[in-house]
């Protein structure tokens, strides 16, 4: 069975969420490989550095929202400005701990974001995103 997804990123400041998250992309048995990122910094780093070596590149992020410093909406932001072969080959799902009508709306509006999720993700919604 091919994957559509062979690296998908992870960023959340929740540790524990990190690893939930992480375990349950794993029981898909869809995915090759796991980025982990506990920042929007930390991530936006991460694809800037991997310009030059795309097979490093996440082909889908799950975004959470609500983190300190740089929100999931800031790092679109900047995500936005990246490099198109970065851009126009990864995909983005958000993560929201509460479905608030103002971050739904954005969300949606934005290209790059297929879908906004609550927590905790269950394995029904993550096949349903990649298989």
């Amino acid at each position: 069975m091919q994957t559509r997804f062979k690296r998908v990123m992870l960023i959340d400041d929740n540790e524990i969420d990190l690893k939930i998250n992480s375990k349950l992309i794993s029981l898909t048995k869809l995915v090759d490989e796991i980025i982990i990122c506990s920042s929007g910094d930390e991530a936006l780093n991460f694809l800037n550095n991997q310009l030059e070596n795309k097979k490093l590149i996440p082909t889908f992020i799950l975004l959470d929202i609500q983190m300190p410093e740089m929100d999931g909406f800031e790092f679109l932001m900047h995500y936005k400005k990246l490099s198109k072969s970065i851009t126009d080959n990864c995909t983005i799902a958000m993560l929201s701990s509460t479905l608030d009508f103002g971050d739904i709306k954005k969300a949606e509006a934005n290209p790059h974001v297929i879908k906004l999720l609550k927590k905790p993700l269950t394995t029904n919604e993550l096949l349903a995103l990649l298989g």
